[in-house]
């Protein structure tokens, strides 16, 4: 049975790559239950992951983790590695080395803290140098050297990663669009018509793919409790610092957002404070309300970046859109010179039909007076009068059709 159990296990383990935040890595047989364990995550989260299932574009911050699911990007982030499904496929062997470049990097040695310095100085705070302007930019500058938590640093590569694959597949279709749409508008032929047909079903495709992935970065910025649950280190180092390392929740207050952006302070109704709120079975709770000032800067860069190929696809699709209107045009012009010229040709098929009746009367075997008489040029005579008389009366027909506008 118990054989039976490890073999099962082992056929639904599957191969991640695991980046340490030290740029090493190494190729893991995980299952499912394992990586729950290791990871904190529901079955829900990791199903978001498997590429034979269609999960829409998302960005989830958990308890100990982050699920980053963009189109080609997929991972799960930890405060101390990113965890990669499939690293052996090509398309994802690109990811798994930008992983590694950008996290072997040495990060820049962290701000000290105002309680730092004030153990430095013996228990007191320096004093801010001037009004306050140059104390305010020594604690700016401070903030800026200060290095990314490493889930923020993955987060950046997966971002980044994605965009480009995006903007990279934009510029593709934009050489092969262009070209092809002016193609099309000089010479309207079944080649070049297929051509834009199969441009325009990719245009279609990759600009929903765009805006799912537009979509969930407008979202994470419009929501600040899901930018706070993916300070993953901060959260950890909070636990510790409050002796709830055993814990693995921490409850996150999400009012308390707006007013830490503005320098606010924020009060417990009834005088408690956020650190000591306690829940009915006697347990204090954790109130955990990180800056996430430095989030936020990511995201909006990123935003901003995919924002802009969405445009260039949007103007892109407008060019499709003004091609498809001039083809239109062009082609009703051609369908009004066929209608032109079928009733032209209607109208000298009338006509024509007359003279025959014409001749048709005169072919009658009837006996007449101008039968008896003179026939010498009697039939050039006939021809040329019945003849004259059918060319009047078209010419006459079209004078009356384009002064009522129905030829041009």
């Amino acid at each position: 049975m118990a054989s039976t159990r490890r073999r099962h296990a082992g056929a639904a383990a599957a191969e991640w790559a695991a980046v340490s935040g030290a740029g090493a890595w190494r190729v893991e047989a995980v299952g499912k239950l394992q990586l729950m364990r290791r990871t904190g995550l529901p079955a829900r989260d990791l199903r978001a992951l498997d590429p034979a299932l269609s999960y829409p574009s998302s960005i989830m911050g958990r308890d100990r983790a982050v699920v980053v699911n963009l189109e080609c990007v997929r991972a799960v982030i930890t405060a101390t590695e990113v965890l990669v499904p499939g690293p052996r496929d090509p398309a994802v062997a690109p990811l798994v080395r930008e992983l590694r470049a950008r996290l072997i990097a040495a990060p820049a040695s962290p701000a000290p803290s105002q309680e730092d310095e004030a153990a430095d100085h013996g228990g007191a705070l320096p004093p801010a140098a001037g009004v306050g302007g140059e104390g305010k930019d020594a604690q700016a500058l401070g903030r800026e050297s200060k290095a990314l938590p490493f889930e923020f640093r993955a987060l950046e590569v997966c971002l980044e990663f994605a965009c480009k694959s995006l903007e990279q597949e934009t510029r593709t279709l934009e050489e092969e669009a262009y070209p092809a749409l002016d193609e099309l508008s000089s010479n309207v032929s079944t080649l070049n018509l297929e051509r834009v047909r199969q441009i325009k079903s990719r245009l279609v495709a990759i600009s929903g793919r765009v805006q799912k992935v537009r979509d969930e970065l407008e979202h994470l910025l419009d929501d600040d409790v899901d930018m706070a649950a993916m300070h993953l280190s901060e959260k950890l180092a909070y636990q510790a610092a409050d002796g709830n390392s055993s814990r693995s929740n921490v409850d996150i207050e999400p009012s308390e957002f707006e007013e830490d952006r503005d320098g606010g302070e924020v009060e417990e109704e009834g005088g408690g404070s956020s650190e000591g709120r306690g829940y009915g079975n006697g347990t204090s709770a954790t109130v955990f309300t990180p800056k996430i000032d430095e989030l936020e800067i990511l995201l909006e860069a990123y935003f901003v970046q995919i924002d802009g190929t969405l445009n260039k696809l949007s103007t892109l699709r407008e060019y499709v859109d003004d091609t498809e209107d001039y083809i239109n045009i062009m082609l009703d012009d051609k369908q009004n010179q066929l209608l032109q010229m079928g009733i032209m040709l209607s109208t000298g098929t009338l006509v024509v039909s007359c003279a025959i009746a014409a001749t048709g009367v005169f072919g009658m075997n009837i006996t007449i007076p101008l039968y008896t008489g003179a026939t010498k040029g009697v039939f050039w005579q006939v021809t040329c009068g019945i003849v004259g008389a059918a060319a009047a009366v078209y010419l006459v027909a079209l004078l009356c059709y384009r002064r009522s506008g129905i030829l041009q």
